[in-house]
């Protein structure tokens, strides 16, 4: 038995060195498509550094600076201004212009397509709110919502029944999803789609009581029940 096991280690050390062997032997054979492999590994990554520490860092510092501007006019709901600038600096869209590449560009997307929204440009805003994309939980949300509300500005009902959904579902919280959910609801009692209404509206009273859509919920349950002949 104890031969058997010395065998079995000696066939398994056997094994290793001569994998050992032949991966050195390959080295030596291929040392020359190797190092270029390296090379070009270590060039790919130092481009990468060097691009982002002297080209996208100052264009992030200058769209963030450019962009100030423009959101101080998104604060006072000057949106054509917010939207396209005031000559002195570029507005949302002249910064997704010029510096495309920025995370500030991506915000543009988002400042954009809610400036055209209350502008009732309501098809160019979708397609800003759709190209925009953050790890802030309201923001993405509220940009769901909003690719919403324009749907339904559109008469897009089953579009918009569908983005107010996904703006409740997308990061649950107490502020933004009752809000869509109520709104998702109306649209499917609009459509006389009465069963799937009750049932939001349900989610909305059982899951978000303490919001004020929650505390409405029951009243819109009972008017539907009644106009859709539900039990």
């Amino acid at each position: 038995m104890a031969n058997t096991n010395k065998e079995t280690t000696d066939d398994k050390l056997e094994g290793i060195e001569s994998a050992l062997s032949r991966t050195e032997q390959y080295i030596e054979e291929n040392q020359k498509s190797l190092m270029i492999i390296v090379g070009a590994i270590v060039v790919v990554v130092g481009i990468y550094f060097a691009f982002n520490r002297f080209y996208l860092t100052p264009q992030e510092e200058k769209a963030q600076t450019q962009m100030f501007v423009a959101e101080q006019y998104f604060e006072k709901d000057s949106f054509r201004l917010a939207l396209n600038g005031d000559g002195n600096y570029p507005g949302f869209l002249g910064i997704i212009d010029e510096y495309y590449l920025t995370n500030s560009a991506t915000l543009s997307h988002y400042y954009a397509g809610i400036c055209l929204k209350s502008m009732g440009k309501y098809a160019d805003a979708i397609e800003h709110l759709k190209k925009f994309d953050s790890n802030d939980n309201i923001l993405s949300n509220v940009a769901l919502g909003s690719i919403g509300d324009c749907y339904a500005e559109l008469n897009e009902n089953d579009k918009a029944i569908k983005f107010y959904k996904k703006a409740a579902d997308n990061v649950e919280n107490d502020f933004t999803s009752p809000i869509y959910l109520m709104r998702a609801a109306l649209l499917l009692e609009e459509k006389g789609d009465f069963t799937k209404a009750v049932e939001l509206f349900e989610q909305i009273e059982k899951e978000y009581n303490r919001s004020s859509e929650g505390q409405q919920a029951e009243k819109y349950i009972e008017r539907i029940k009644i106009k859709g002949n539900l039990k």
